[in-house]
């Protein structure tokens, strides 16, 4: 009897799980959906573009805004109602698709489309992996992120010398440290499945928000990591 009752428990753990990661996923594809249209509809309106390139201070208040949102979502989302960390994600996800609207002008089409199919089976490679090894990624997260903290460190400094040598290593060692952090976070993630409270919705939905802003944000930085790197190899 004891050894059914724990079977079922493992069963129905193991559903929470997967009905928690599907939330993730589904929340993380509507959010790169919503970058994407507002990114189209940002390049082919002439008014718009005028509006977001136009001035250097509308552009980058749109990247402080987005980097305000990412802190305030992931710093308040344990007070935040379902409705407005849902809301915020999407406003993030919006503004995302304004600013990196430069891409679409910048970059040939077979040069995004290719660095975004690559991206997309580089993180749905590492996605599964994080899924399904028995190995703790807990060291190798952490390594990752003091990667990331030197990269932030890296671009911050690439900025003032404008090395295009330095923006290939650093979008290299971007593309390792973003597919490490999709393993990890999504192992992470999993984790978190576990311990969701099947019967509060609302905290389940929190939960559901953070994990796809997690995953969309590596996802779009191992997207950009490689556009870099493919715009490079064609030149």
């Amino acid at each position: 009897m004891l050894g059914r009752n724990a079977a079922a428990t493992d069963v129905r753990r193991a559903e929470l799980v997967n009905a928690y990661l599907r939330g993730v996923y589904g929340w993380m594809m509507l959010g790169l959906v919503v970058t994407a249209v507002f990114a189209f509809l940002t390049a082919t309106t002439p008014a718009v573009q005028q509006f977001v390139f136009g001035s250097q201070l509308t552009f980058f208040g749109l990247i402080i805004a987005q980097f305000g949102l990412v802190m305030y979502l992931s710093a308040r989302i344990a007070k935040l109602s379902a409705g407005a960390a849902t809301g915020l994600f999407l406003l993030y996800s919006a503004l995302n698709g304004i600013t990196l609207s430069a891409i679409l002008l910048v970059y040939a089409a077979s040069t995004i489309s290719s660095a975004f199919l690559t991206a997309a089976g580089m993180f749905g490679a590492m996605s599964l992996y994080g899924m399904t090894t028995k190995r703790d990624l807990t060291s190798m997260g952490s390594f990752m992120m003091m990667g990331l903290f030197g990269l932030v460190i890296a671009m911050v400094v690439n900025i003032f010398l404008g090395s295009t040598v330095m923006e290939l290593v650093i979008s290299a060692i971007g593309v390792i440290v973003f597919t490490g952090l999709t393993a990890y976070d999504t192992q992470r993630l999993a984790e978190m499945g576990e311990t969701m409270p099947a019967n509060d919705a609302t905290a389940v939905r929190r939960g559901t928000i953070l994990g796809a802003l997690t995953l969309y944000l590596d996802f779009i930085n191992l997207f950009l990591m490689l556009l870099r790197l493919f715009a490079a190899s064609r030149d």
